[in-house]
């Protein structure tokens, strides 16, 4: 895939990072950065995104919500798949975090990768043999927190990764959902417990 990547002084470079990392070794990736001090209004955002967009799926790490909602007015038009997540658009793809994105079939390699996670696990008894990665936050939080939980106890480990994914997570802490009334790390932390959860259950019942 040819994957298009909208940032504002570096908002995206983390996540950037990590689809690199653990992404498909197919996909491209072109980043574009806005670092221009913007006015609280942008009246003309064109002016700061080019309208000539050409990707097979555009990525908005945007804050500023005038070029945001600009940006994906125009993905809209082309037909190009938008996920921008925490963000509110009928227009686009709006997970409440990166790791709360379903699966969705325009997607491609993308969303085969990254979006709400998936473990596959290895029990030795009570204790947790192995965990392999199906499926994960793009900010590699999924893949990175699991090494610590290997050899401990199952319920120990239910406790442990959903920990240790809220200390890696990158969301904003402070954005919180008001009909949930959780923060986006609460949120991150919560999909992993249930990822592993429903992981650990089917290696109990092979």
């Amino acid at each position: 895939m040819e994957i298009l990547v909208f940032e504002q002084n570096g908002s995206g470079a983390y996540k950037v990072s990590g689809l690199r990392q653990y992404g498909s070794p197919e996909d491209t990736f072109t980043v574009i950065t806005i670092d221009q001090q913007l006015p609280k209004f942008v009246d003309e955002p064109e002016k700061y995104i080019d309208a000539d967009i050409k990707a097979d799926l555009v990525l908005d790490y945007l804050t500023h919500p005038d070029l945001s909602h600009y940006l994906i007015e125009v993905c809209n038009t082309k037909k190009i798949p938008v996920i921008a997540s925490g963000k509110h658009s009928e227009l686009a793809y709006t997970p409440f975090t990166c790791c709360g994105l379903g699966k969705h079939k325009r997607l491609g390699s993308y969303g085969e990768h990254f979006g709400f996670p998936e473990y596959k696990v290895e029990l030795d008894g009570d204790l947790i043999k192995s965990i392999t990665v199906v499926r994960g936050a793009p900010c590699g939080a999924t893949w990175e927190a699991f090494a610590d939980v290997i050899g401990t106890p199952v319920d120990e480990a239910l406790t442990l990764l959903p920990r240790l994914v809220q200390y890696l997570c990158m969301a904003n802490p402070s954005r919180f959902d008001p009909i949930t009334g959780k923060s986006p790390v609460h949120f991150a932390g919560h999909v992993h417990h249930a990822a592993l959860k429903k992981a650990i259950s089917l290696a109990q019942e092979r």
